[in-house]
């Protein structure tokens, strides 16, 4: 089987592309990006020869990426591009909506083409459904909160036109909140524990009391593969964890597992505009269907990010620990 991992320096990509090399597939990657350093790429954690890395930008170099699909045959197309970041999209919203929707109509508009293609695997965010009431299951009815999360609705509902329209083989992705070893450092837990290394101070947007559910990166991946060879196309599967943590509470516990202060790391700051008190995603539909359930327990996945955090402190203090957003 031959897959192409499109966002392939993205945290998730990044781990999706490893996690295929474990199983000896063969795989290409694409990113706008150079590939960044190598403490954030586990596929370069290890040695593997059936990987190749192209340097693509979907919204300049459509026709080139199109080339190299149509050299390769790809099986499988696993989409983890996006322009991210919610609280910054605000600031040029139309930068999310040319990556996230223009960029990605025209390439979706060429791939339906591309007939030896199985299944197309997007991968999206439960932000589309704004903030949750309850558990909630796979759907198309979509409150967006954000620029970032409208953005994306808007690709969904693109995508399931398409679907309609034409059978293209799209199946979609949602899981809640990613974490694990080799995470950016803008992020919750990798940013939590830096501070709690380094001695600076954390800002807690809303004094952090939104309620989230955090799944282990690898938990992700195998049910990202699973997804992709057998999730029905036209479908969509939520990725979550049965358990819910408070952003408050999260950091409480960062803080007794690296032996600090609640009150000596934290900062209480404004909230955050258009931020979601909740996402509750229930995941049975993937559970049932593909017989996927989750492995890693927070605790254990905490721990293992905090070890590969401490393993490589001396080069993670000199790389920036904010978003730095690219056009």
């Amino acid at each position: 089987m031959k897959f192409l991992v499109i966002g392939s320096n993205s945290f998730s990509g990044s781990n999706f592309i490893k996690y295929l090399l474990e199983k000896s597939l063969e795989v290409v990657g694409v990113s706008r990006s150079d590939e960044i350093n190598n403490v954030y790429l586990p596929f370069k954690w290890k040695e593997y020869s059936n990987y190749n890395f192209y340097k693509i930008d979907l919204n300049k170099d459509l026709n080139r990426l199109i080339e190299i699909i149509n050299k390769f045959q790809f099986d499988y197309v696993v989409n983890f591009a996006a322009q991210g970041m919610v609280a910054q999209s605000w600031s040029s919203p139309e930068d999310w909506y040319q990556t996230n929707v223009v960029g990605q109509v025209k390439l979706h508009d060429r791939l339906r083409k591309c007939d030896f293609i199985k299944k197309y695997v997007h991968v999206t965010t439960p932000e589309v459904y704004g903030s949750t009431e309850g558990w909630i299951k796979e759907n198309f009815n979509f409150n967006p909160s954000t620029p970032y999360a409208a953005s994306r609705a808007a690709c969904d509902l693109h995508l399931k036109t398409f679907y309609n329209a034409y059978n293209f083989p799209v199946t979609f992705t949602r899981a809640a909140n990613v974490y694990g070893p080799g995470q950016q450092l803008y992020r919750i837990i990798t940013r939590s524990i830096l501070y709690s290394r380094i001695g600076k101070q954390l800002d807690l947007h809303g004094g952090g009391y939104s309620n989230r559910s955090f799944i282990h990166i690898d938990d992700v991946c195998s049910a990202t593969y699973k997804i992709a060879i057998n999730g029905k196309t036209g479908e969509s599967f939520h990725i979550s964890t049965n358990q819910q943590i408070t952003i408050r509470d999260l950091v409480k516990k960062i803080c007794e597992m690296t032996s600090v202060s609640f009150e000596t790391l934290v900062n209480d700051s404004g909230e955050r505009l258009g931020k979601d008190k909740a996402y509750m995603l229930d995941s049975s539909k993937i559970r049932s269907e593909l017989g996927w359930s989750d492995s890693i327990n927070i605790d254990e996945g905490i721990l293992e990010t905090i070890n590969w955090l401490d393993t490589n402190l001396d080069i993670l203090k000199t790389l920036p620990d904010f978003y730095e957003h690219k056009k």
